[in-house]
């Protein structure tokens, strides 16, 4: 299949490749000629800065003979500066038309202007008019040579510079007319591509956009989308067509549901007409309680106000956070209806740190930890049976300790226990139930939800020794008393 990408990349790589391969040559070329025409350039500054400078030194050295004056000697060593540097390119240099013999030439004139010089300071210092005068004499001639010298190299560099310019401004022409003529094949180019690409797409879109519309009107029936080209658009028309397909086929079905769904929205309204609202319950125990404490049954009435405790408990919203002590609380009135109910058959007991009961948690952890010990630990035996609850603080941490001495687990049930993606916990509760409706991985999931933190529970178990399950609760970010 060629991918509408595929052909863009071709299409723009052939545009890239040529336009790269033009500019880097005019580019190129561009720099020669500017290399060219800067060397050139330079000659001429450089030999017109010469001239100049050994006009100057001349009449610095013919001021410092007249006045004496050794300002003009300060003046003169830094043009002699210059004057040596100009000397030391000069030698470097390549200027068109002159041959090497006569810059040679040129620069042993220069050499001999600044020997001059220096001979005509000597004589002056030593007031050797006669000696000063020749030497004064012969830095006036020299200086007057490389001022003659200099315009003759420049008339040489200026004849060779007119051909440069001549050739200059014919190869500029030429690249004025293959650029136009580039641009201009390129943009009939681009349009010839353009328009055959953009064909090639506006066609299987106007005929999506067409079915489209008329799905959209209601219109499932139309004709297939056929399109030839193999590409995203083939794709997108067999997706379109077999998407127009399953709306059909779905209407169908919504329409043969239909009936069914409001068969059942009777029986669901019929199963909620005999439910009993739980706040309803709770407050008929409410009445259950007062009146049995007004007719001198108090164990009764305390063991419903324990029910009634748990069951208000029970009804609050999961989602909010409670204390330790809301828990501890609860957990004390669940004790209390077990322990009227089996009376020495099961021994509950608790050792509490009170400064942590202000810990924040979820609610209904605790709860289901002492139903799950108590249904699947202790409520078999038939003597002797222990559940014990212990608080205490660790460092970072308050530990919650539920321990039985029932029939407890082997390490394959523990695992099953503690692995989230096993199911034998929903098992054991569909057989034998909590009153909360709330088993040990509920507790787990929510505890890690709330702390954002794994491994807050741990489990020690043995067949037919007895279970201890450890809730780890950070005490960082929370009350702890």
């Amino acid at each position: 299949m060629n991918s509408i990408r595929s052909k863009l990349v071709i299409y723009f790589l052939v545009f890239v490749v040529l336009f790269n391969f033009v500019s880097f040559a005019i580019f190129f070329s561009s720099k020669q000629m500017v290399s060219e025409y800067h060397e050139s350039f330079r000659g001429f500054l450089l030999l017109n800065e010469i001239s100049q400078q050994s006009s100057r030194i001349y009449e610095t050295i013919n001021a410092y003979v007249v006045e004496r004056n050794d300002t003009y000697i300060v003046e003169y060593r830094e043009i002699r500066g210059k004057f040596i540097g100009n000397e030391k390119r000069l030698k470097n240099a390549a200027i068109s038309g002159v041959n090497h013999q006569s810059l040679e030439t040129y620069r042993a004139m220069m050499n001999s202007l600044l020997d001059e010089s220096e001979a005509t300071i000597a004589s002056v210092q030593l007031e050797d008019v006669d000696v000063y005068s020749f030497h004064l004499k012969e830095i006036q001639n020299i200086s007057n040579y490389i001022q003659e010298k200099t315009l003759s190299l420049l008339n040489v560099e200026l004849t060779e510079y007119q051909d440069f310019y001549d050739n200059m401004e014919k190869r500029n022409t030429s690249y004025q007319w293959f650029t136009i003529s580039l641009f201009t094949s390129t943009i009939l180019l681009a349009l010839l591509i353009a328009v055959f690409f953009s064909r090639g797409l506006t066609r299987p879109i106007y005929s999506l956009t067409k079915a489209a519309k008329e799905v959209s009107a209601g219109k499932l029936d139309g004709e297939q989308v056929l399109i030839q080209s193999n590409d995203e658009m083939k794709i997108l028309s067999e997706s379109f067509n077999q998407m127009r397909t399953n709306i059909r086929q779905l209407i169908v079905e919504i329409r043969q549901k239909s009936e069914l769904d409001r068969l059942l929205k009777e029986l669901e309204l019929k199963h909620l007409q005999n439910q009993i609202n739980p706040h309803f319950l709770f407050n008929t125990l409410n009445t259950i309680s007062r009146t049995a404490y007004l007719e001198d049954a108090h164990l009764t009435s305390r063991l419903i106000e324990s029910v009634s405790t748990i069951l208000r408990y029970s009804l609050e919203d999961l989602d909010k956070p409670v204390t330790l002590r809301d828990e501890v609380k609860v957990v004390q009135e669940y004790f209390y209806i077990q322990k009227n109910r089996f009376i020495d058959r099961i021994m509950f007991s608790t050792t509490i740190d009170e400064t942590c009961l202000d810990l924040g948690i979820p609610s209904l952890i605790l709860q289901p930890i002492i139903e799950n010990a108590f249904i699947h630990g202790v409520e078999d035996l038939e003597d002797n049976g222990e559940i014990s609850l212990h608080i205490y603080r660790q460092p970072d941490y308050v530990v919650v300790e539920v321990k039985d001495n029932g029939k407890g687990m082997d390490q394959e049930m523990v695992s099953a226990l503690m692995n989230e993606k096993s199911s034998v916990e929903g098992h054991h509760e569909k057989r034998m139930g909590h009153s909360t409706g709330i088993g040990f991985k509920n507790v787990h999931k929510r505890l890690q939800l709330f702390y954002q933190q794994a491994d807050l529970m741990e489990i020690d178990s043995s067949s037919e020794i007895g279970t201890t399950v450890r809730i780890l609760i950070p005490e960082k970010g929370c009350d702890c008393g």
